[in-house]
């Protein structure tokens, strides 16, 4: 500095001690435009002048002086490596079977055979409507139709034997499928005042008490769960219908009970909902402990992209320009002190995953890549990089 301020005083007093030349204020004092704007002139000269004299002291200094500072800064090598991105979703875990059982007719609920919580499986009977006599009623056409059936018998051996008449023969066997048919009609009302497990799994709720009257379709009696069959349904954004399908692999997490599985999309639907602009999935969810129970929260980790050679960089040493463009630092012209050239690099992104992002353009592997520093340096500028 001290350089400099001596160049400017000897400036100054070469230019005051001129002889003919008239300062400033004594052309300002005159009023002519014309030489205003000489002098003027003339001082614009003299300041570039300054300015280049100047510079050339600053580069001087430069490089004699062994006590500069440079720009401190850490870098990072840009690494080809195995990029697995996730499109990170909400679902509820769900169960086709999952069922309030109503009954199928009216009366009074004679019996509840099972308890809450207790396994059934399929057909086993869970509770008893009253008949109101239908049983006694199936009893007594039975026996009709044991009747009905041997007269017919004995009829079509006669007729076997052309003996009788045909229309003996067709009113004994016509007698004989109306009575089967209205013994049959009787059991299969019958039948229905029992309630029975449409399917394996856990009673998990009683709903009405014995001794209720129920009527179809408007009591609730019995709610069974299969826990086995259990899945996740979620909608996924339309711009991932090439992406998320059929067999793609899914991490599933469960915060409530702090565990996680591995499993896959194991239905993509092809109907997309135009109002969200969404289609659904389903994951399934094995579930062995059968801790997993229906309408529990499940966070979604769907693997949607793949590249087995993808570029990877930190997300926080991009920067954009004002055009948006996204750019980085790299480290050119690297001496053996450490010391190198900050280059200001263009780049073309793709996917991001948490901390770090794939680098499609711009760089390839290898390349040494400022990391803390890079929001302070400017493209060219020397820096030093220094290691942890």
């Amino acid at each position: 500095m001290k350089h400099i301020y001596t160049i400017a005083a000897l400036t100054l007093l070469f230019i005051s001690c001129g002889g003919k030349e008239k300062s400033v204020d004594e052309v300002l004092a005159e009023g002519n435009l014309e030489n205003i704007r000489a002098k003027r002139t003339e001082l614009e000269t003299q300041q570039v002048a300054l300015s280049n004299q100047i510079k050339l002291i600053d580069e001087k200094i430069e490089s004699l002086d062994d006590t500069k500072k440079l720009p401190l800064v850490t870098t990072v090598k840009a690494t080809s490596e195995n990029f697995v991105h996730y499109l990170e979703l909400q679902g509820s875990v769900q169960t086709k079977q999952n069922i309030v059982i109503y009954p199928e007719t009216s009366g009074i609920l004679q019996n509840i055979y099972v308890t809450e919580g207790q396994t059934v499986s399929k057909g086993q009977a869970l509770a008893k409507i009253d008949d109101g006599g239908l049983e006694q009623q199936v009893a007594q056409m039975e026996i009709q139709l044991a009747l009905a059936e041997t007269t017919f018998e004995r009829q079509k051996r006669l007729w076997d034997q052309k003996i009788g008449s045909e229309i003996q023969f067709l009113q004994a066997k016509s007698s004989y499928e109306a009575q089967e048919q209205s013994v049959n009609q009787l059991k299969s009302q019958l039948a229905k005042t029992t309630i029975v497990a449409p399917f394996s799994g856990v009673i998990d709720d009683i709903i009405t008490d014995q001794g209720s009257v129920v009527m179809p379709g408007q009591s609730q009696l019995i709610r069974i769960v299969n826990l086995k069959d259990m899945y996740i349904e979620t909608e996924v954004p339309e711009n991932y219908i090439t992406d998320v399908v059929k067999g793609k692999s899914v991490k599933v997490d469960f915060p409530v009970l702090g565990t996680s599985v591995d499993t896959e999309v194991r239905q993509a639907s092809n109907f997309i909902n135009p109002a969200n602009r969404t289609f659904k999935v389903e994951v399934a969810v094995p579930n062995k402990e059968k801790n997993i129970k229906p309408n529990l929260t499940a966070k979604l980790r769907i693997n949607d992209y793949t590249n087995e050679n993808a570029l990877l960089i930190p997300l926080s040493i991009i920067s954009e320009n004002a055009n948006g463009e996204q750019y980085i630092y790299a480290i050119t012209k690297k001496e053996d002190n450490n010391e190198g050239i900050a280059e200001r690099v263009i780049i073309k992104t793709g996917k991001t995953q948490g901390d770090i992002i794939e680098v499609l353009s711009g760089i390839e592997a290898g390349t040494e890549i400022i990391k803390e520093g890079a929001r302070s340096v400017r493209d060219g500028q020397t820096v030093k990089v220094i290691k942890y």
